[in-house]
């Protein structure tokens, strides 16, 4: 007879019992049969686990020491099992989540990681900042689970993406620009034809890229891309050098970069920069899908 999990909560519910009768009743099982599997227990690991006694059953040194090990093992086995419930359920489990640099600027991103967090403890958070692109493979070769991003993702690649929000565009201006007024109007995008643009590098942020590229056409002019830089931060610091002007996403004015004035872009530019959120189309975790439920919940919170 190979030992087997009932055996040890037969064994145990002896032990606490004391008695083989009560101990069947506990366990819903016939009398004869449970001394039995109890023999057969002592047969096979040639160890008496019990005293016979007229009123009932006492454990013997042996006995004592196994029923210590059952209980525990048990112990782990129910844990084991809770442990799988609660992933099944969302509650317990691992998230990888992915961000644009531009995107972790934006207040609901992290307002609905610390939120998830709140709500999920036992859900242990992996984050990773990378390119619109980077982060699409990610998703694909299953490092991460979900992305903010800020370009298209496609969609026929097994991924889907939800559209979280769209943001008003502003213009970085080297402070002391003649454009830089602190009137608070906003600028119009011609306006801008004769400067020097710097932007983010198509192959990372296409999205943004080509909306700038063409936002500036219908506006009159194409503009003079005299840098490109790896990150929208990095778009920033060439700013500050007077280097150019960039347009960027109005969360970014958060960074208070030194050397850098924003202003509000005219509506009539109609440009604005989205924010998503990337994930597989056809998603196993319970864990994941809350996480898209509450960015969902967030984001309809938020207007």
């Amino acid at each position: 007879m190979d030992m087997e999990l009932r055996h040890l909560r037969y064994l145990v519910a002896v032990a606490e019992e004391g008695h083989v009768t009560r101990a069947a009743e506990r366990l819903g099982i016939q009398q004869p049969p449970l001394s039995q599997q109890i023999r057969a227990l002592e047969r096979e690991l040639d160890v008496l686990l019990f005293r016979r006694k007229p009123r009932g059953m006492e454990l013997t040194q042996a006995g004592a020491t196994l029923v210590d090990e059952a209980r525990a093992i048990l112990a782990r086995v129910e844990a084991a099992a809770a442990a799988a419930k609660r992933t099944a359920r969302g509650e317990a489990g691992h998230i990888g989540l992915g961000f644009t640099s531009s995107a972790s600027f934006h207040p609901l991103v992290p307002r609905a990681i610390r939120a998830f967090g709140e709500s999920h403890p036992l859900v242990a958070l992996a984050l990773e900042e990378s390119g619109t692109v980077e982060l699409a493979e990610s998703l694909k070769a299953e490092r991460i689970d979900a992305a903010f991003v800020r370009s298209p993702v496609a969609e026929g690649d097994g991924l889907a993406v939800h559209p979280v929000l769209d943001e008003d565009m502003f213009v970085a201006l080297p402070t002391g620009h003649r454009l830089a007024g602190a009137d608070g109007t906003p600028l119009p995008l011609g306006e801008l034809a004769g400067e020097i643009f710097i932007l983010y590098r198509r192959p990372v942020g296409p999205g943004l890229h080509d909306s700038i590229i063409a936002a500036c056409h219908r506006a009159g002019f194409s503009p003079r891309v005299g840098q490109e830089a790896p990150r929208m931060l990095s778009t920033l610091s060439l700013v500050a050098a007077g280097l150019g002007v960039s347009l960027v996403p109005a969360s970014m004015r958060r960074l208070q970069a030194d050397g850098v004035a924003y202003r509000a872009l005219d509506r009539a530019a109609q440009l604005t920069a989205p924010l998503n959120l990337a994930y597989r189309r056809h998603e196993a975790s319970a864990a994941v899908h809350g996480f898209i439920a509450l960015v969902q919940r967030t984001a309809a919170a938020a207007g």
